[in-house]
């Protein structure tokens, strides 16, 4: 029955009574909730007042940014200060860390891609927000970098926001994954998917093709492998996916399986890669991993990854076990050689 249901915060409650833990965490989870209803709202309300277009400006990525996000980089910082439990906020769209005002008891660090996958907001398809929640380090000062830079194991909580034709949040806290969907009528998330995982293997993965000529040898192969179908020598058929909204790719993936790839190639191998460390990669592997499934950059787990900057890029490869260390034994092939 509908009313039977149990809400997100009914679930943190649960989850902090198991672990016999305050009510701070819930607290800062509640604060991520509200901004992602928030963000939501405002998605859905799209071109009816005027949130499609550029904003006629570039974040610290030197991208071009949507309206949509930096009214999301609004939101998130606003509705996550203003509950006192976040020490200091890390986001993909500012250069440095932004301390939160009057919380000396804040014990939580929180970065997060406030808009996930925007150039596809204008032809309406499916973006999100994506965050990492870690703890302060004792003694550490909040409003340093220093603070934020802690390998992906070191995270507390990780999930997204998806918005979609109907906002569903996927949450983990190192305990499996669960997913909620956003009740508009009630105004609530209610848990839809629980213990998603990840099947171990799939006939399908999702890569930009239109990079295939930067592409480095192992990545090469396994697409070669999977576009030959059952005449190859992987004697099956592949589906290839690639929506270019990471939290859409990976969505998918813990409802039916799958691989996302954005390898290190030629051209973006001067940067690290392509996706960022701290606001997508480990965030998004924390979740993969808790769903059973394997997140690496090709030569090493993500979340081992030692992080130097904030905006750190890396390469990206997760989904079902079975493939992704199929593309990893790749790797260690080629550099064998």
């Amino acid at each position: 029955m509908p009313y039977k249901r149990i809400t997100l915060t009914h679930f943190l409650l649960q989850e902090q009574r198991r672990l016999k833990s305050s009510g701070v965490f819930t607290s800062l989870v509640n604060d991520i909730l509200t901004a992602c209803k928030m963000v939501s709202h405002e998605v859905n309300r799209g071109a009816l007042v005027g949130n499609h277009g550029v904003a006629g400006s570039e974040n610290i990525q030197g991208e071009e940014q949507k309206k949509l996000d930096v009214l999301a980089n609004d939101i998130f910082l606003h509705m996550n200060e203003l509950g006192g439990n976040y020490a200091a906020m890390a986001s993909e769209e500012l250069e440095d860390v932004q301390a939160v005002k009057g919380t000396a008891d804040g014990r939580y660090l929180l970065l997060f891609d406030p808009l996930d996958g925007s150039s596809n907001i204008d032809v309406n398809i499916s973006v999100g927000s994506i965050f990492s929640i870690l703890r302060l380090p004792d003694g550490a000062d909040p409003k340093s970098e220093g603070a934020f830079l802690q390998p992906g194991v070191k995270q507390v909580a990780a999930g997204y926001a998806l918005y979609g034709s109907s906002t569903m949040l996927v949450l983990t806290t190192g305990n499996g994954v669960n997913g909620f969907t956003l009740d508009r009528d009630v105004g609530m998330f209610f848990l839809t998917h629980p213990g998603m995982t990840i099947p171990a293997d799939t006939q399908e993965y999702a890569i930009n093709a239109s990079r295939a000529r930067h592409w480095e040898p192992p990545v090469k192969r396994y697409v070669d492998e999977c576009q030959a179908g059952t005449e190859g020598p992987r004697g099956k058929d592949f589906n290839m996916r690639w929506v270019a909204s990471m939290v859409a790719e990976v969505h998918r993936i813990l409802v039916r399986g799958g691989v996302f790839l954005y390898p290190a190639d030629a051209e973006n191998m001067k940067k690290g890669g392509k996706l960022r460390l701290m606001y997508e990669a480990n965030p998004m592997a924390f979740i993969v991993e808790q769903a059973g499934g394997v997140a690496s950059t090709g030569r090493q787990r993500l979340m081992d990854v030692a992080p130097k900057g904030l905006h750190q890029r890396v390469p990206v490869i997760l989904g079902s076990k079975n493939e992704v260390e199929r593309v990893i034994a790749y790797h260690g092939e080629y550099d064998a050689k």
